[in-house]
């Protein structure tokens, strides 16, 4: 937890500068000298504020969990009120972000899962934290959208909502790649308009 010592803007600069910097470089590539240049403080603030660089990490991930969390929550009040035209809406939204700014680091809670999972514990269990959550969002409006036979029913919308984030994370990181939003149209496209789809009858 971040140990925030008074009323100061320190923490949050250094939480603004190493979301950014471990977005670019990775979390092993990023040092505290880095973190505290770019944030503008003496390094030796950054433990006045975070027990380690593991803690300083866990707060990254809470803070970009929860601001996807409200991101989900603001789409879903201009979504239409048919779920599966919610989904999609919620999605091209992503999509289209990602195209506008061109972004294409990919997520930092993707990218760090594949980086330290194995390694550091306490971030493992706020990544997996936060990969629970925005599954069971999705879930609520898979499982809505099967009530009203939009959506197969012979899979349980968990498990659907943990195949399209899969494939979507999937996806975010061949943009990486191809420095395109291709493959999260496509790979959207597919699992919405194809593998979500009731079977024939």
């Amino acid at each position: 937890m971040p140990r925030i010592a008074g009323r100061t803007a320190t923490p949050h600069q250094l939480l603004a500068a190493g979301r950014e910097l471990f977005s670019r470089h990775g979390y092993n590539a990023t040092g505290i000298q880095q973190i505290t240049d770019r944030a503008g403080v003496p390094k030796g603030s950054f433990y006045n504020h975070f027990e380690s660089k593991e803690a300083f990490a866990a707060a990254i991930i809470d803070g970009y969990t929860a601001e996807m969390l409200e991101l989900w929550s603001r789409m879903m009040e201009r979504a239409p009120a048919q779920p599966v035209a919610a989904i999609r809406y919620a999605f091209e939204q992503m999509i289209a972000h990602k195209e506008r700014t061109a972004s294409w680091s990919g997520c930092l809670v993707g990218n760090l899962a594949a980086e330290v999972a194995d390694s550091n514990e306490l971030c493992r269990q706020r990544l997996a934290a936060a990969m629970t959550g925005w599954r069971e969002m999705l879930a609520s409006l898979i499982r809505k959208a099967q009530d009203s036979g939009e959506v197969r029913t012979d899979a349980d919308a968990s498990r659907l909502a943990a195949l399209v984030w899969d494939a979507w994370e999937g996806a975010l990181l061949r943009t990486k790649l191809d420095r395109s939003g291709t493959p999260l149209r496509e790979s959207f496209d597919l699992m919405l308009n194809g593998l979500l789809r009731p079977p024939p009858a």
